[in-house]
């Protein structure tokens, strides 16, 4: 899959970039929005999903974006922005956009949101259904169920089990789900994942053995 990034700031574009090139997407950059017109020009049909900043020199954000939309309708975008205002993030949505995430950011984070709207495309629809031992998880529907029935979950606790799952057979400490899940300006304490994480066997029964305690670590998703 192919992912544009375009962000005038160099050392967030690369850190942006590393992440992606290390889940096997092949990257193009562009550092201003003429950069970002040009590949949208030459690449459109061949990308996968767009990264835009809403402060760029030549073309903003904003401007890149209505460009897509004159010619894909369906293309994923997702918006960063140091901009914190509701009215900007409305806007943003109501150009278009697929998602927005606010600056500063967890690449953790931004790589989960751009697995998600990559699984919700129709062509990939099919890979956002995962099955482990009657436990089902349906990332396009969010819905979880256990041999058929379903189960009501929390945001929180879908995205929990999501993370967790995604992740299976490898091990992961308190702080990288806090992280993850609640974000690097979060100022809770690693409590806050084992009372989750108890609430999410809770609700999964039987199947919340598949949730394992790596002692004085963190947990492993065993499905």
């Amino acid at each position: 899959m192919n992912i544009l990034i375009a962000e005038d700031e160099e050392r967030m574009r690369r850190l942006v970039k590393d992440f992606l090139t290390k889940e096997g997407y092949t990257v193009f950059e562009a550092a201003d929005g003429q950069e970002a017109m040009d590949i949208i020009e030459a690449k459109l049909g061949q990308l996968s999903l767009v990264i835009l900043d809403v402060m760029m020199p030549h073309y903003d954000g904003w401007s890149v974006l209505r460009h897509i939309r004159k010619k894909d309708a369906q293309l994923p975008v997702i918006m960063l922005t140091a901009r914190s205002e509701d009215s900007d993030e409305v806007f943003g949505l109501e150009l278009g956009a697929s998602d927005y995430i606010t600056k500063p950011f967890s690449p953790i984070v931004l790589m989960a949101r751009i697995k998600l709207l990559l699984r919700q495309q129709p062509e990939n629809a099919a890979c956002a259904m995962k099955e482990f031992d009657g436990l089902v998880i349906d990332e396009v529907a969010r819905v979880v169920a256990d041999d058929g029935k379903r189960i009501d979950l929390s945001p929180k606790e879908y995205e929990l089990l999501v993370y967790l799952a995604v992740n299976r057979k490898v091990a992961l400490s308190r702080e990288q789900i806090l992280n993850a899940l609640w974000g690097y300006d979060y100022f809770g304490d690693l409590r806050t994942v084992d009372t989750h994480i108890k609430k999410l066997r809770a609700k999964l029964g039987e199947k919340g053995n598949l949730i394992e305690t790596v002692r004085g670590y963190g947990y492993r998703f065993e499905g």
